[in-house]
């Protein structure tokens, strides 16, 4: 199963050239894994400023198949993968909604948790793992 997140490319993501900044479409693979995690009704507020979690992105990627522009719609799809009791992982595909089956652009994210004050890695909560398992096949 993937969750989907839509988004307008706007000028404040675009470049000297017009076209998606690259850091950008990291930033907007961002938005929709914070919208996965509302959408699993996660406090926001709460899971970015929890004081005995924390789930750093340790590893970042992206590839690029074509340019997008300023009011091109995206359509983000978000697929994470478990990788233990203390990490995991979020590849992301972005299409153009008005090209369709081809993605224009791929991700992904390496997330691991540690306590925020030691940065010791610890276990996953249990409200990570339920969105984790919701991503699952059975």
């Amino acid at each position: 199963m993937s969750f989907y997140y839509t988004r307008i490319v706007h000028f404040q993501d675009t470049d000297a050239a017009g076209v998606i900044y690259f850091a950008n479409i990291l930033a907007i693979c961002h938005e929709a894994y914070e919208a996965s995690l509302a959408a699993f009704n996660i406090n926001l507020r709460f899971f970015f400023g929890n004081q005995e979690i924390a789930i750093p992105i340790i590893h970042a990627n992206v590839d690029f198949r074509r340019p997008m522009f300023c009011g091109d719609e995206l359509i983000i799809e978000l697929m994470p993968r478990t990788w233990g009791d203390d990490e995991f992982e979020i590849s992301y595909q972005v299409f153009l909604k008005e090209v369709g089956k081809n993605w224009v652009a791929r991700a992904n994210t390496k997330h691991v948790c540690i306590h925020p004050q030691s940065r010791i890695r610890q276990r996953l909560s249990d409200e990570m793992r339920q969105w984790l398992l919701s991503f699952k096949i059975f």
